[in-house]
């Protein structure tokens, strides 16, 4: 786990991709900005275009861009004269901006029914970008930056007890609600059958028994691990400790308060 809290970890030989596509809202918000944006430009812009098309096909149908002077003549959408406004209606429809000038008339069915599945369509679009963007916005990457811990942990005497200690603290004024903390202690271990695995997890007591791994983080906080015989570091040297090949990840999660 790198240091901003991503971890450091790439997938590979993924064969069923597929299942990306499944959960496309998870994906895309998990997609870089630049990717968000392009998904989310080009979902209008294909619509607009794909409906454009569509209302200029039926003027072209009804003969109605043969008639563009012939005052009698019945249009399906009025002041629509080739592609470019056809787009441009397209977008005022799909947008509700509703300048005036282009406007549908009731004598063609075929563009009734089109406004209403344009009017539809558009409002899904509308509901899944702006809440794809919305997630994304307030994911709590950034809010994880003013979440502050000590530069290193120590092994002391606490209580006549030693414990292993670290201090992590919220430099904003708003409050993380229902803050828990978890510690793991990652490293590679041989079974007793031979078997060899290399990311192994076990858990770190910071006070589940207790309830100590609730905080009310409204100033620093010490965590502490007691070393007792439950300890993964009971059996640990002060020599090997500093030998060893190991990671311990804390896990700090709560709701922050203003969201």
């Amino acid at each position: 786990v790198e240091k901003d809290g991503k971890c450091n970890v790439q997938h590979g030989n993924v064969r069923e991709t597929y299942r990306y596509l499944t959960d496309i809202f998870t994906t895309l918000v998990d997609l870089k900005w630049r990717f968000s944006l392009l998904v989310f430009i080009l979902a209008y812009a294909v619509t607009w275009l794909f409906f454009g098309l569509i209302w200029w096909f039926i003027a072209y149908c009804r003969g109605d861009l043969d008639h563009l002077e012939d005052h009698a003549w019945t249009p399906c959408v009025n002041n629509l004269n080739g592609f470019v406004s056809a787009f441009l209606f397209s977008i005022e429809t799909e947008t509700t901006i509703g300048y005036g000038h282009r406007v549908i008339t009731d004598k063609c069915p075929e563009g009734i029914v089109l406004l209403l599945l344009q009017a539809i369509l558009g409002s899904m679009v509308n509901a899944f970008m702006v809440g794809c963007m919305f997630v994304k916005i307030s994911q709590p990457n950034k809010r994880a930056e003013t979440l502050v811990f000590s530069s290193h942990a120590v092994v002391s005497l606490r209580d006549d007890r030693l414990c292993l200690m670290f201090r992590v603290g919220d430099l904003r004024d708003s409050h993380i609600v229902e803050a828990s903390i978890r510690a793991k202690l990652i490293k590679s271990k041989q079974t007793q059958e031979g078997e060899f695995i290399p990311l192994d997890q076990t858990d770190l007591s910071v006070g589940f028994e207790t309830g100590d791994d609730r905080l009310f983080l409204v100033s620093p906080l010490i965590i502490s691990h007691e070393i007792d015989e439950r300890s993964p570091f009971w059996d640990v040297s002060r020599q090997q400790l500093e030998k060893d090949d190991f990671e311990i990840v804390v896990i700090l999660e709560g709701m922050v308060e203003a969201t």
